[in-house]
């Protein structure tokens, strides 16, 4: 935050404030502390509804909204953990599935539990959700 200041960097600026924010009020409602896992779903929940966003305002052809909401993602996807590749994915669902015996689609739910612990704030949960069904339905 300090350097986004020092540098008159207003929209990165305002994109960490809107992280802060975003931190201390769970912090308040919930009256806790939050932890590293916490913290790096509030970041996935507002990446999620910054992804909506630019979906919605290019609809609308409000391309400099869509420049705004693409730089916030931007700098929410800075302070997430490194990213797998598609092929970690791939080897982390193999596992899940040898590990829960999974079977069919109906085996999907046994299959994600294990692999949102895993995963979480590394991977994109909607693309492996996809990847695993596909898996499970062959």
């Amino acid at each position: 935050m300090k350097t986004a200041m020092r540098a008159k960097d207003s929209a990165r600026l305002s994109a960490i404030r809107l992280i802060l924010a975003a931190i201390k009020q769970k912090e308040v409602d919930e009256r806790v502390e939050l932890t590293d896992p916490d913290v790096v779903g509030i970041l996935e929940k507002m990446i999620k509804q910054r992804r909506e966003s630019i979906a919605q305002f290019e609809k609308a052809a409000r391309n400099d909204l869509v420049d705004a909401e693409k730089f916030e993602l931007g700098v929410l996807s800075g302070y997430l953990p490194q990213q797998l590749s598609d092929s970690q994915v791939q080897e982390e669902i193999a596992k899940a599935v040898s590990e829960t015996g999974a079977s069919g689609v109906k085996d999907m739910g046994k299959v994600m539990a294990a692999l949102k612990s895993r995963l979480a704030g590394r991977a994109d949960m909607g693309k492996v959700s996809a990847l695993v069904k596909a898996r499970l339905s062959r």
